[in-house]
């Protein structure tokens, strides 16, 4: 069980965050990908349509098929997957390995498209997003399970989602966009205490934002 700061002591002893329990593969998503600055577009592109196939799921029941997401969607090449038409809908349809829902698999491709056309206005995926980090200022001093669950959604989650819908995006509420920018390191949420916490900091001291 976390303690009432919302640390849990893994197999190794050490403490981390609450949320990937005991499960081999969620704890090591938590302690070697969760919360790392990323600058490369396909990468981000992929997180924005798996935060959107996780609306109404648990993000391990998405990290479990993520393979199976990546052979689906041409590991989300944004120029492949802006071409999909109607039968990759329907491949994509009659395959068990992801989530099938009709919806969810036209976002994808919609946001391929719309991902092309931003590119295209910012030179970059990446150069876009990060334009929405928010200021250290604004960021609580200490972390801890009560202060977190206060996060859901952030002025920059909500602002960013608001232009991404203005540019024709699906699937990317300001809580879906919270928890894409928690992973991608725009913000470091690891919890005051957990082992990654000072690493992903450290990190995020170092990463080179993108123009």
């Amino acid at each position: 069980m976390p303690s009432h700061d919302g640390l849990i002591k893994g197999p190794d002893g050490r403490k981390r965050c609450w949320w990937p329990g005991e499960d081999a593969l969620y704890l090591s998503y938590h302690d070697e990908e969760w919360g790392r600055p990323v600058a490369d577009d396909r990468r981000l592109f992929e997180k924005l349509c798996l935060e959107g196939f996780q609306a109404g799921l648990s993000w391990l029941t998405i990290l479990r098929k993520r393979e199976n997401f990546r052979a689906a969607f041409a590991d989300f090449d944004i120029e492949t997957v802006a071409r999909f038409g109607a039968k990759d809908i329907e491949r994509c349809l009659d395959d068990a390995g992801i989530v099938r829902h009709r919806g969810k698999i036209e976002s994808v491709i919609n946001n391929a498209r719309r991902a092309g056309d931003l590119i295209e206005e910012a030179g970059s995926l990446a150069g876009f997003v990060w334009r929405y980090e928010p200021k250290p200022a604004t960021r609580p001093k200490r972390l801890d399970h009560a202060t977190l669950k206060q996060l859901a959604k952030t002025a920059e989650s909500t602002a960013l989602s608001k232009a991404l819908r203005q540019r024709g995006w699906t699937f990317v509420g300001p809580t879906t966009v919270y928890s894409f920018m928690q992973a991608m390191g725009l913000v470091n949420d690891h919890l005051t205490g957990c082992i990654c916490r000072s690493p992903r900091e450290a990190e995020r001291r170092a990463f080179q934002r993108p123009a």
